[in-house]
């Protein structure tokens, strides 16, 4: 995992041995982040006993890497989904955006998982046309019935973010942060504790479908009734049916060493993210260090000098950091949708697939898992919901589709500057 700041401050005690022998069971589930964790341990809260085969370790990939800002909403905004849907159905995923945050807040409580949750999140504007898109957001929301933060600015937006960079920033009292890898290793603690078989450096190399879905993962076969694929970025063209769907994009994300300057800089806490496409976003640590993530990579190769040009991103919105150190740079790959909102649906009456979180899914990972629970428990309602999203492919093909992805987002890397 690179030079991870959260492996190095892991916290939870969870291990899991590899496959050594074929099984039989009612429900596996391929990839152990958060949205498999997840199903795993509503499956088992449900009398199932399923199995979880992840190729690497619990929390190897996003889950365990990304920024760790809980957010309600999607990637993609409620007004797209409106066109999308319909406004009936683009209120529902909504409530259960929110339910998303609120299942992780009781999930981090009921399981006692030491992971630094934080209340309180700032999405900031660094121009007067983003200015004017927060304030879009204020009567988005108000329609929802969501609760409203308010519009900070000048003194009072000093006072709570202490950057010369930005000029405008919308609370959301519903959001916040946490550790991610301890919460999907506690996540996974309690999936195991009641009775999920959760075998780590087991890669599924090829499924046959069927009424008996049957699994190869090394020389061992799983056979199945029902199948959750929930890999996501990492899923390296498993199931051809869902090439495509997802482009896996690089994002990082540097740590200071702690400072004593740190808690001033966000004196309440909150996680902060600005409104640009190519967006930074930033948080405090337990510890005190600038936890401080951005840009992207569409090649899979990380940028050189990582640790050096985060940590120049930082300074840039706190100059009061200048000659701090990046003791830790890592990161890993999102898996990005054509219009960033969530991919789930069927592959047979008996695979469904988790996937397409945009960036935007350290809670709502945790409402797909229950979500494809009740699916394999017969209730469907809330699951079709997603479905109803219509998604494409990335054009191009596999040799052409990432660089026309680089070539559609040059325009809104300039648009930033402007």
């Amino acid at each position: 995992m690179q030079n991870n700041y959260y492996q190095a401050t892991r916290r939870v005690d969870f291990r899991a041995s590899a496959l050594a022998h074929d099984i039989e069971t009612d429900t596996v589930i391929v990839g152990g982040g958060i949205s498999g964790v997840s199903a795993a341990l509503h499956l088992a809260e449900r009398g199932q006993s399923p199995v979880l085969l992840e190729a690497q370790e619990i929390g190897w990939g996003a889950s365990g890497r990304n920024g760790g800002q809980v957010l309600p909403g999607f990637s993609a905004s409620m007004h797209k989904l409106s066109n999308l849907i319909g406004p009936g159905d683009a209120r529902k995923l909504w409530n259960m955006s929110v339910e998303a945050v609120e299942l992780l807040h009781a999930r981090i409580q009921r399981h006692a998982i030491p992971c630094d949750l934080h209340h309180g999140y700032l999405h900031a504007a660094l121009k007067p046309r983003q200015v004017r898109a927060l304030q879009q957001d204020q009567e988005e929301l108000a329609k929802l019935g969501a609760p409203v933060g308010r519009l900070l600015q000048g003194a009072e937006l000093r006072a709570r973010l202490d950057s010369p960079r930005y000029i405008a920033a919308l609370e959301d009292k519903l959001a916040g942060h946490v550790h991610p890898l301890n919460y999907t290793l506690g996540l996974a603690r309690a999936a195991q504790e009641a009775g999920v078989r959760i075998f780590e450096h087991t890669k599924v190399e090829k499924i046959e479908s069927g009424s008996t879905i049957t699994l190869h993962a090394g020389a061992h076969k799983i056979r199945t009734k029902f199948l959750i694929i929930a890999g996501g970025a990492y899923l390296n063209g498993l199931e051809a049916k869902l090439s495509g769907y997802v482009m896996p994009v690089g994002t990082y994300v540097m740590a200071t060493e702690p400072r004593a300057d740190v808690p001033a800089l966000i004196p309440g806490n909150e996680a902060v993210a600005d409104t640009n496409f190519v967006l930074d976003y930033f948080r405090r640590s337990a510890d005190d260090r600038l936890l401080f993530g951005g840009r992207v990579s569409y090649s899979k190769l990380p940028p050189p000098n990582l640790g050096a040009a985060m940590l120049a991103r930082a300074v840039a919105v706190f100059p009061q950091l200048k000659g701090a150190k990046a003791e830790f740079a890592w990161g890993g790959f999102v898996d990005i949708t054509r219009n960033r909102a969530p991919h789930f649906g069927r592959l047979a009456p008996n695979i469904l697939f988790l996937q397409g979180f945009s960036g935007h899914g350290l809670a709502l990972t945790g409402l797909a898992g229950k979500l494809a629970a009740e699916v394999v428990a017969g209730q469907s309602e809330r699951f079709d919901v997603f479905t109803r999203i219509p998604h494409a492919r990335f054009p191009g093909g596999a040799l052409l589709r990432t660089p026309a992805l680089l070539l559609a987002t040059t325009w809104f890397r300039l648009r930033d500057m402007l």
